[in-house]
């Protein structure tokens, strides 16, 4: 029987491999988002390290863009899907995002003073992934963590 291997967005390794360079270890990284640590190490060997012209080392990170906006409009809609757009200022036209941001916000964003961008953009992605999506429970779906829905989802297909 064939393992059951997850696929991560580009953007996701591109973050892990951040965190990893800011310091997280791959212990920590592998712990925290239930991600092997050859996986992950896998994907801090493919980041690509380039000379700059100050002698400076950065690294590129390849964000291939999975589609246009017409490419993903041209998709949904072969599979029969169709793109809805709320109303300016009506947030009850997407209750479950306006949902998540209001959790975001009490629970990450207003308690902490970023330093810059970056640390923004880190702090919420751990927020997500180490806690929202893996140890949050959820009361629409029956009060457990994503992950457990996931788990119960996959176990039952």
């Amino acid at each position: 029987m064939a393992r059951n291997q997850r696929k991560y967005a580009e953007e996701f390794k591109n973050t892990i491999v951040e965190l990893y360079n800011f310091g997280k270890s791959l212990t920590e990284l592998s712990s925290e988002y239930g991600i092997s640590k050859s996986t992950i190490n896998g994907w801090i060997k493919r980041s690509k390290p380039v000379n700059v012209d100050d002698g400076e080392v950065v690294t590129i990170k390849e964000f291939k863009a999975w589609y246009t906006d017409f490419k993903f409009a041209e998709y949904i809609s072969s599979i029969k899907i169709i793109h809805s757009f709320s109303s300016k200022g009506n947030p009850y036209d997407n209750a479950c995002i306006e949902s998540f941001h209001a959790a975001l916000k009490k629970e990450e964003v207003n308690l902490v003073t970023y330093y810059d961008f970056n640390a923004a953009k880190l702090a919420m992605f751990e927020y997500i992934e180490s806690w929202y999506n893996r140890k949050r429970i959820h009361s629409s779906i029956g009060y457990i963590t994503p992950r457990q829905c996931e788990d119960r989802a996959r176990k039952s297909s």
